[in-house]
């Protein structure tokens, strides 16, 4: 009986890690080398995207911790400047909980508008926050792509973390 009881609880902590681990291995692939090669800053950026949805969901699932990790790891990775992304997460979790209950109930469209929103406040201030601790006007365009592929890629992300969601769900 103790057995099952070992597994059931390693299940139910499996169950609990899996957003924030498909959040690092999303992490970890938006790190790889550019789509397009000589193209710096032509990635999108998944951490939002996972932070975004699973806070709006199922927050219980994406605690704060979970998010600060997932915005170090992406500093770490990306080389940006550590702290940077690790704010800009907490700062969108924050904002999303927040919000949730309105959010929550709205059909995917305007979720996304919303996550659009939030992505473009987001993305710029992360921008502004790399200009200040750099003492220099840095360029815009690869922070418009960044802002567009992420926001593009959010449908198809959604539609993996339902898909995840709902095997979480089943007991």
């Amino acid at each position: 009986m103790a057995r099952q009881t070992l597994l059931q609880r390693l299940d139910a902590a499996a169950h609990e890690a899996a957003p924030a681990a498909l959040g690092i291995v999303l992490i970890m692939l938006s790190c790889l080398p550019p789509l397009v090669p000589g193209q710096p800053g032509l990635m999108p950026s998944a951490g939002p995207a996972a932070v975004y949805f699973w806070t709006l969901y199922r927050p219980r699932l994406m605690p704060p911790v979970a998010v600060f990790a997932l915005g170090l790891l992406t500093d770490l990775l990306s080389g940006a400047p550590l702290g940077v992304n690790t704010l800009l997460l907490l700062l969108l979790h924050a904002a999303v909980l927040s919000q949730r209950r309105v959010l929550a109930r709205q059909s995917f469209l305007l979720v996304w508008v919303a996550f659009l929103l939030l992505s473009s406040l987001l993305l710029s201030l992360g921008w502004l926050l790399r200009v200040a601790l750099a003492f220099a006007i840095l360029p815009v365009m690869p922070a418009v792509l960044e802002f567009g592929l992420t926001v593009a890629l959010y449908p198809p992300l959604a539609w993996l973390f339902v898909r995840l969601e709902r095997t979480l769900a089943v007991p």
